[in-house]
């Protein structure tokens, strides 16, 4: 048990980033940090999961297995049904600002502990050096899941996106769906052989992150800037199609509405926390990273906000139940151009989704590996372009070989538990720190803890409670086959273990 709660000093912490062979660049300032931010936060779901906020769900609960666990919880068997959840109507623009404001309680520890412990490995550093080596375990081994389902199910996105873009501007020209759909859906066979755009983009991604920190940064940028302009040319070009009567009533189903909505789009906003992976690799992160993490909410909240508000004046509420409300809705006005702009925007937004994932995939890995909880190779740095190239090509191929077979939207909740998960621990690591460190100097102090950090970890297990029962049943599979590892091998290579 000593072992297992043994915590690491901030100061050992910061003192092995400067080892000449596990040294990385600090090359990384505010503005990188946001676009790094940005870039996973705004993803295809901005085009997507907008519409379905407005709209509202109906969904069969087939069996207790994808009921809600608080709705097991409060109904029991009974909760098995259909079910539905009222949209929020035009309203969603106030639900996209509300979770952000939500998010940024979890924003809020999460930039305290990033300016005190400018180390890789985001929560499953900071969970080291508060709770002890085997939540650092957990969470690091959570966090590996959790980067590596939410990427799966972006690159199979990605391919159907990219035939979509290659049917517009080719002229109905596009890869065959044998080398572009997964060959295995819901465990049955499609009769493809392989889904080539998928493998080939976290490949291509993994190349350059591996070229350098400062490359991944430009090229995150790029895409950013342009996944930017075509958001914005879709608020401006149509808006003078907006009805002001389709924001009448502007609640239609009151608070009731406007919180489901809220609760839709939250999952939308999960992204922020990997700026803190940058940690190690930032000029000024005392200053940089809550800069970093705050410009990422509020320029997500706004662009989030802007979209909604656009869509649901340009297209009745009630319509917007498929699968791409955006498009739907430019197609219905004869704006077939400014659609394609839409899907090019989606596209680039999947694109840097996977490249930040990916950096902070493998920035966990070296992380752990650092600790020798993970084998030696994952934390060994190029020498020319001094990034952990050997865990960003495995990370890179654990994502890619799935991706290229499977559809993994069976798992994606897994990547939304896991998330929720890494911001209890960091919220209860703040509390835990302020009391075993009282003195230490903070850049970035959480106003009103205990009671910030208290609040972030009840919505985040609200939310958590509001996920299927099968989704923490798989969860806590993969948390138990970790176990077994740490306790089997992890632990006695651990450079904390002392030989009992």
């Amino acid at each position: 048990m000593s072992q297992l709660l043994k915590t690491k000093s901030i100061d050992e912490l910061c003192e092995e980033t400067k080892q000449e062979d596990k040294r990385l660049r600090r090359s990384l300032g505010p503005v990188s940090l946001i676009a790094f931010g940005i870039g996973a936060v705004i993803g295809s779901g901005i085009f997507t999961v907008t519409g379905t906020a407005a709209a509202g769900q109906t969904f069969t609960i087939k069996s207790i297995y994808n009921a809600p666990v608080l709705d097991l919880l409060l109904h029991g068997h009974n909760a098995a049904s259909t079910v539905g959840r009222p949209g929020a109507g035009p309203g969603v623009t106030l639900s996209f600002i509300l979770v952000a404001v939500a998010c940024g309680f979890a924003g809020l520890c999460y930039a305290e502990l990033a300016s005190m412990i400018p180390v890789a490995g985001s929560a499953y550093t900071y969970a080291y050096t508060t709770l002890g080596e085997i939540f650092a375990w957990i969470i690091g081994w959570d966090l590996i899941l959790e980067y590596a389902v939410s990427n799966m199910s972006v690159a199979v996105g990605f391919s159907a996106y990219f035939n979509d873009v290659c049917d517009f501007f080719l002229r109905g020209h596009h890869l065959p769906t044998a080398l572009s759909m997964p060959p295995i859906v819901d465990w049955q066979s499609t009769g493809s052989l392989f889904n080539i755009p998928a493998f080939i983009v976290v490949l291509v991604l993994s190349w350059i992150l591996v070229r350098g920190i400062r490359e991944s940064a430009e090229t995150n940028g790029v895409l950013v800037a342009i996944k930017l302009v075509a958001i914005l040319v879709f608020v401006f070009g149509a808006a003078y199609a907006i009805k002001p009567q389709n924001w009448h009533p502007f609640f239609p189903n009151g608070y009731s509405g406007l919180l489901t909505g809220g609760a839709i789009i939250f999952f939308t906003y999960i992204g922020f926390d990997s700026i803190s992976c940058a940690a190690e690799e930032t000029r000024n992160p005392q200053r940089d990273m809550p800069i970093g993490i705050f410009g990422t909410l509020l320029i997500c909240a706004l662009l989030y906000a802007s979209v909604a508000l656009v869509l649901t004046g340009i297209a009745n509420w009630r319509t917007l139940t498929g699968d791409a409300p955006v498009a739907d809705a430019l197609k219905s006005l004869n704006m077939n151009k400014l659609g394609a702009i839409v899907n090019v925007g989606a596209l680039l937004g999947m694109i840097s989704s996977l490249l930040v994932y990916q950096y902070g995939q493998a920035r966990v890995w070296f992380a752990m590996s650092r600790d020798r909880l993970l084998p030696d190779l994952f934390s060994k740095v190029h020498k020319r372009f001094r990034t952990p190239h050997i865990s960003t090509w495995v990370a890179g191929f654990v994502v890619a070989i799935p991706s290229g077979l499977f559809t993994v939207a069976f798992f994606a909740n897994l990547a939304n538990i896991g998330t929720l998960f890494a911001f209890v621990l960091v919220s209860i690591g703040v509390i835990v720190l302020r009391h075993k460190e009282p003195h230490r100097y903070r850049a970035f102090r959480v106003p009103g803890a205990p009671f910030t950090p208290l609040i972030s970890v009840a919505c985040c297990l609200l939310l958590m409670l509001g996920l299927p029962l099968e989704t923490w049943i798989r969860f806590l599979v993969w948390l138990c086959i970790g176990l077994v590892i740490y306790f089997a091998y992890s632990r006695k290579r651990s450079t904390l273990y002392d030989g009992s």
